[in-house]
C-alpha cells in the first residue's frame, strides 16, 4: 500500500470514531506523529478522551492541529485572559510547527485548572494546543537559543518531519525476519559507544561517541560497510548527553546522513551545549576539528524528543521507547520493538541501579526483553564502591582538613552529573554545619549545565521536587555557589581565601581545571579530590596512578605537590554489586547479556559471573562484530 492510500485510509477510520459536527480536513505523518488537521479544535478540545481513544484504536501518537492558527500576539492576550493572574506567567513560546503553545508559570496547576479545565479552555480561545511547565529558577540560555533557532527553521523542520514521516510509516516488504546488531566502538573499552541495529528493513544507529584521552583510535568504527552509506541509517538514538555517547553525532551530518536523532528534551539541550564545548576544546589544541557550529545546528534542528515510558515509531518495523536510567538528566535506556512480537532489545547506555540526590534508579521492568547491552564500567569483581552516605562523609572529612589548613579544594567534575551531585551534597554539609561556611566556585559550564537541571524537574527524583517547590528549599540557589566568570574572579579566587572550586573536565583534558591546577598545584596545602571515572589514558588517570610532574607543551611543567584524594560514591555508574543486583530484578529475565562500555578484565568478569550465578548467556563482544539475534 502506497502511503498515500494508508493515509486516505487512516482518513476515513477516523472519520467513523469522531463525532458528527467535527471534521478532519487532512491527515499526515509527520515524524513518529500521525497529526490530524481539523478546522473545529474546540469541539476536539470539547472530547476530553477522544485523542487517546484515536490513538488506542489506530495504534498511532495523535496529535489535533488547527488548519489556521491565530495570531500568536492576540493568542498570548487571550491566556493571559483565561487564566488567573495567579498563575505567575512568565513566558508564552508558540511553535507553529508542532501548533503547541509553552506555558511557563510560577504555579503550573494553576494554569491547568481542575481537572483540565483551563487547558481545555485556551484550546478552545486559540486553537493552539497548551503546554505547561514550571519557570525554571534558573534561566538557561541553551534551552532559550535552541527554542529560538527550532522557531526560525519551522518550515524546514516541517517538511523534515514529513519527509521522515512517510518514511517511518512505509511498507514493509522484506518477508526474510532477521535481527543483528553490529559493535561499532565501546567494547572491551570505555569510550567511542556506537552500535548498529540491523533488519531486513531498517538501520538504527545506536550512541555516536568519541574516547576520552584517545590521540589514535578516538571514533568508532563509522567507515565499515554496514553502516554506509549513510543515509542509509532511518534514525540515530541517543542514550544520554555525555561525549563518549553523543559527541560525533553532528560528524554524521557532516558526512550525508539526513534522518532524525531520538533522545529526551534535556539530552537534546545538554548534547549540544557540551558539543559546541567539545569542538572549541578541540579548536584551542589542534587545528583539526571534527565538524563545526553549522553541524550542530544541523542536529538540533533533526531531533526528534520523547519522555520516558511513550512508545514511538522510528522504523517500519521497530519501535522505541525510554526509560529512566538515573545516570545523569535525560539519560535513558532505549527498548527497541523489533517487528510485530517478533524481538526486544535494549541498550542501557550508562546507567545507575541506585537512588541519588538527583535521580530515580534506572528501570528494570520492561514489557518484554529477549537481549540487553549492558555497561560494565565498575563491572570487576573488585569494583565496589562504598555506600553515598560513606562518600559524602570522605567528602566532608577531606574538605574541612583541606580548609582548616588555610588550603583550597579543587574537585574536577562532568559538568553534567557528577558536578549537579557534588553541589547538593556540599550544601547540605554547610547547611547541617558538618562544613565550615566557604564559598564554592563553580567554573566552566557547571551552571548552564545546572540551569538545565532546573528547566526539567519533572526528569529528578520526587525527593528533590518536593524539596524544591513544596518546602521552597532549592539547594541550587544557595548562597555558597558562585559563577566563576572572567579571568578576573578566577585570579581571585587562586590567590584568595580557602575555598571548594568544582570544575570541569572532570578527567583533567583541558578546560580550567588546567589553570587552577598550574596555579594551586605545587602547594602542599591544597587538594585534588577526584569524585567521577578516570580513563584510561586521561590526565586525571595519570595523576591517580602517581604522576607528579605534568608537562605542557615544550617549556611548561605542572608540579603536583597537593594532596590527591579519591572519593569513590559519587559516580553516576553501578558498581560490581549493583549491576549483578540489577541482573537478578531484570523483569522479564533477557534470554542473552551483552557486556559493553568497560575495560577489557571488567566486562569479561561481569560476563562471567552473571552466566555463572544466573545462567543466562553471555558475550563481552570486540569491536567490528555482528551478532544475529534472531
Amino acid at each position: 500500500m502506497v502511503i498515500e492510500d494508508k493515509l486516505q485510509e487512516l482518513k476515513e477510520q477516523i472519520n467513523r470514531i469522531v463525532p458528527g459536527g467535527i471534521t478532519v480536513s487532512d491527515v499526515e505523518f509527520e515524524g513518529p506523529e500521525l497529526v490530524i488537521y481539523t478546522d473545529d479544535p474546540k469541539q476536539f478540545a470539547d472530547q476530553a478522551d477522544l485523542i487517546k481513544i484515536l490513538a488506542r484504536d489506530l495504534r498511532k501518537r495523535i496529535v489535533v492541529r488547527p488548519n489556521i492558527l491565530e495570531d500568536p500576539e492576540r493568542a498570548a492576550q487571550e491566556i493571559r485572559a483565561v487564566v488567573p493572574e495567579n498563575a505567575g506567567i512568565t513566558e508564552i513560546f508558540f511553535d507553529p510547527e508542532t501548533g503547541e503553545v509553552l506555558i511557563e508559570a510560577e504555579k503550573p496547576g494553576v494554569v491547568i485548572g481542575k481537572n483540565g479545565a483551563t487547558l481545555r479552555e485556551i484550546t478552545k480561545q486559540i486553537g493552539w494546543t497548551p503546554k505547561v511547565v514550571r519557570t525554571p529558577p534558573i534561566e538557561s540560555s541553551t534551552v532559550k537559543q535552541i527554542r529560538a533557532y527550532l522557531r526560525s527553521v519551522k518550515d524546514e523542520r516541517k517538511v523534515f518531519l514529513r519527509k521522515i514521516g512517510r518514511r517511518i510509516h512505509r511498507e514493509v516488504t522484506s518477508k526474510d525476519q532477521w535481527l543483528r546488531v553490529t559493535t561499532l566502538g565501546c567494547c572491551r573499552e570505555v569510550g567511542r559507544a556506537a552500535f548498529l541495529i540491523s533488519t531486513p528493513e531498517s538501520k538504527v544507529l545506536v550512541d555516536c561517541g568519541e574516547k576520552p584521552g584517545s590521540t589514535t583510535n578516538g571514533t568508532p568504527y563509522l567507515y565499515v560497510p554496514e553502516i554506509y552509506p549513510l543515509d542509509a541509517l532511518d534514525a540515530v538514538v541517543v542514550t544520554h548527553a555525555h561525549l563518549d555517547h553523543c559527541a560525533l553525532v553532528p560528524l554524521l551530518y557532516k558526512y550525508g546522513y539526513d534522518g532524525p536523532v531520538y533522545s529526551t528534551p534535556p539530552t537534546r539541550d545538554l548534547a549540544a551545549m557540551l558539543q559546541l564545548d567539545y569542538i572549541d576544546v578541540v579548536r584551542k589544541e589542534t587545528d583539526r576539528i571534527p565538524y563545526s557550529s553549522n553541524e550542530v545546528k544541523a542536529y538540533i534542528k533533526h531531533s526528534i524528543t520523547l519522555n520516558y515510558g511513550s512508545v514511538t515509531d522510528i522504523a517500519p518495523d521497530i519501535k522505541l521507547t525510554f526509560h529512566n536510567a538515573g545516570h545523569i538528566l535525560g539519560s535513558a535506556i532505549a527498548h527497541f520493538h523489533v517487528g510485530d512480537g517478533l524481538y526486544n532489545i535494549a541498550f542501557t547506555g550508562d546507567f545507575n541501579y541506585q537512588k541519588t540526590r538527583l535521580f530515580s534508579p534506572a528501570v528494570s521492568s520492561f514489557p518484554r526483553l529477549e537481549t540487553l547491552f549492558m555497561e560494565s564500567t565498575y563491572g570487576g569483581s573488585n569494583d565496589i564502591q562504598p555506600q553515598r552516605k560513606e562518600a559524602e562523609e570522605k567528602l566532608y572529612e577531606k574538605v574541612s582538613e583541606t580548609i582548616g589548613r588555610g588550603g583550597k579544594v579543587i574537585i574536577p567534575a562532568f559538568a553534567v552529573g557528577r558536578s549537579q551531585e557534588v553541589m547538593l551534597a556540599l550544601e547540605e554539609g554547610i547547611r547541617r554545619q558538618k562544613l565550615p561556611p566557604m564559598k564554592i566556585y563553580l567554573d566552566g559550564m557547571i551552571k548552564e549545565a545546572t540551569a538545565i537541571h532546573t528547566t526539567y524537574p519533572e526528569y529528578l527524583n520526587s525527593d528533590l521536587r518536593n524539596q524544591i517547590f513544596r518546602e521552597g528549599l532549592n539547594p541550587f540557589l544557595s548562597e555558597a555557589f558562585v559563577q566563576v566568570d572572567s579571568p578576573d574572579l578566577r585570579e581571585r579566587v587562586i590567590t584568595g581565601e580557602p575555598c571548594v572550586i568544582i570544575t570541569t573536565s572532570g578527567m583533567l583534558n583541558g578546560g580550567p581545571v588546567m589553570e587552577y591546577l598550574k596555579a594551586l598545584g605545587p602547594d602542599e596545602r591544597n587538594s585534588l579530590i577526584f569524585v567521577g571515572y578516570q580513563a584510561e589514558g586521561t590526565l586525571g588517570r595519570r595523576i591517580q596512578k602517581g604522576w607528579r610532574e605534568i608537562p605542557l607543551g615544550w617549556r611548561d611543567t605542572i608540579v603536583i605537590n597537593l594532596e590527591i584524594v579519591t572519593v569513590d560514591g559519587f559516580s553516576g555508574h553501578s558498581d560490581r554489586k549493583q549491576l549483578m543486583n540489577y541482573v537478578a530484578h531484570l523483569q522479564p529475565r533477557p534470554e542473552k547479556i551483552f557486556t559493553i562500555h568497560g575495560d577489557e578484565n571488567k566486562t569479561l568478569d561481569l560476563a562471567s559471573s552473571i552466566y555463572k550465578r544466573y545462567h543466562i548467556e553471555t558475550h563481552s563482544p570486540l569491536n567490528l562484530e555482528t551478532y544475529r539475534m534472531i
